[in-house]
């Protein structure tokens, strides 16, 4: 990348100024965490029998959410790749986004909408003489939700890898008559084995940092995770000491399970390939075309029932009346400005990040200094993993806590956290794109002596439009939908769209709780399917989410 002395310092100092005010705004919550008597409260929370029963239920439900997730996938995902002319196929594809880009408290109330015991299951077992529904609260719930929200996630990148293998392992496959057993064996168990490592670890990263869902399903304090037992011990017990510790504990076990994911192995090559279409003929069977073609009706059928549950329920509500309430529009205020300034926040810190990088990549002096310096703003994306929204949030209540209110500082403080919470998503998606702009248009903007705002405007905003409203959407979705932040703060003076769900339900107004819940669902998916439509159409090509 051709850069005068001027461009490099510029380039440097934003990603310097970036990283700083990553670590400083987390390292003030941690430090405060560990003065808050952090330490001593830690030594002995490990013997008190309630949290450690936490900390158990905690890691089995992220093992067992993960196992579920990850092996019911692997036959949805072969399903859809051995039946490319599988009616809707494209449809079911994208059915499986929409998860990912729907805010947890809306997913959940969807998932009580047909498991719930008035939910449509439960009444159909009623009906036919059972007794014992199925309950949703609990253990049980908690999976559900889990799998609802991780199998699509699992499946698509399962499916990506399958359809990244050489045309002609399928070629060879059909001229050597080779069985549907002996090609998963041979051919797509070595593909999808490279993948389930990295995969697992990322699910169990998020089921083991699982808040929303375990505090709308949990059911009690037989239910109970770290986070929802940090947001209890602040919000109902006030005992700070308690949740100061709990944060400690929460960050060893992210801490471990983060370093446990970088010693995984990388995805394996696929090999080498001439680059033809592949032909697979495994699928082409009757009793294959109607056992993919059953598993792939029950699994839209399990992801569409809640979607369509949400839309059902809220239609039931008085929508005029909810949208005339000034309460709504105090929500909704609150949480689009909120979402607009951390998705705003994000591109402008993941811009600085990642052209500091691209400085340093490009440079021919690459010292031990700043090779260390590239790493490590490579990694401060990702921060948020080891200290999740919760966590960070208790550690500046207790900063704010001798200044008075601290709910006075709630809107900055959820902002930032959820700027947190998008900047490896927005990363992903700027950095490959902002390479491949870089090497397109260094050369001849040098060669026209354009720089400065005159190349922004002209060249690099027109190339990299499209992936900046991507991760804008994207951003802004995540923050819109998030509850984490926001529950310690929540009150009726700070109110968000997904806070006026929870108190609504809190309230068993839930006539009212589906109807808000419709219009953030709504206002969400729409962003998340401009952000894919611009995605694919910016880049020709989906990134495996």
């Amino acid at each position: 990348m051709l850069q005068t002395a001027a461009e490099r310092r510029n380039a440097l100092a934003g990603g310097a100024i970036a990283l700083a005010a990553i670590l400083l705004f987390i390292g003030i919550a941690a430090v405060s965490l560990a003065a808050s008597g952090g330490g001593a409260a830690f030594a002995g929370i490990i013997s008190d029998p309630y949290i450690l029963r936490v900390l158990r239920f905690t890691l089995l439900q992220a093992v067992l959410s993960t196992l579920l997730s990850v092996f019911l996938a692997i036959p949805v995902a072969r399903s859809l790749a051995r039946q490319p002319q599988f009616p809707g196929r494209i449809w079911i594809i994208r059915l499986m986004a929409v998860p990912m880009g729907l805010p947890v408290l809306i997913g959940a109330l969807g998932l009580i909408g047909i498991w719930g015991r008035q939910g449509l299951l439960n009444s159909a077992l009623t009906k036919l003489g059972l007794a014992e529904p199925v309950s949703i609260y609990g253990l049980t719930g908690i999976l559900l939700a889990h799998v609802f929200f991780n199998l699509p996630l699992a499946c698509r990148l399962m499916l990506a890898g399958l359809e990244r293998l050489p045309s002609e392992y399928w070629l060879m496959a059909g001229n050597l008559g080779m069985r549907p057993r002996a090609i998963f064996r041979f051919i797509e168990w070595p593909a999808i084995r490279g993948l389930i490592p990295g995969v697992a670890g990322l699910i169990f990263m998020l089921c083991a940092t699982s808040f929303t869902l375990v505090l709308t399903l949990g059911g009690g304090p037989a239910a109970t995770t770290v986070e929802v037992a940090i947001y209890q011990s602040l919000r109902f017990d006030f005992d700070p000491g308690r949740a100061v510790a709990l944060s400690l504990l929460q960050i060893a076990l992210t801490g471990l399970v983060l370093a446990a994911m970088s010693l995984l192995p990388a995805s394996p090559d696929e090999g080498l390939t001439a680059g033809h279409r592949a032909m697979r003929f495994d699928g082409r069977k009757p009793t294959a075309k109607l056992s993919d073609s059953l598993l792939l009706i029950a699994v839209t059928a399990f992801l569409l029932s809640p979607l369509l549950s949400v839309v059902v329920a809220g239609l039931k509500a008085d929508l005029p009346k909810l949208l005339g309430e000034p309460v709504f529009w105090q929500a909704a205020a609150m949480s689009f400005g909120i979402s607009i300034s951390a998705a705003t926040l994000a591109l402008l810190v993941s811009a600085a990040l990642i052209r500091a990088r691209q400085t340093i990549a490009t440079s021919k002096q690459s010292g031990r200094g700043n090779r260390a310096f590239f790493t490590t703003m490579g990694g401060a994306s990702s921060m948020v993993l080891l200290a999740p929204p919760v966590v960070l949030a208790t550690g500046w209540f207790m900063t704010l806590r001798p200044f008075g209110d601290a709910e006075i500082f709630a809107p900055a403080l959820v902002v930032l956290i959820n700027m947190l919470m998008a900047l490896p998503f927005v990363m992903r998606v700027l950095e490959p794109a902002y390479l491949v702009h870089q090497r397109r248009t260094a050369r001849l903007s040098a060669s026209l002596g354009i720089a400065g705002i005159a190349r922004l405007r002209l060249i690099d905003w027109p190339g990299l439009r499209k992936p900046f409203l991507t991760a804008l959407s994207f951003a802004m979705a995540l923050s819109l939908g998030d509850l984490g932040a926001v529950a310690l703060f929540g009150s009726d003076g700070f109110i968000t769209l997904p806070w006026l769900v929870y108190s609504r339900m809190g309230s068993y107004r839930t006539n009212d709780a589906d109807g808000f819940a419709l219009i953030l669902g709504v206002i969400c998916l729409l962003l998340t399917i401009a952000g894919t439509s611009g995605q694919v159409r910016g880049h020709g090509a989906d990134d495996g989410r």
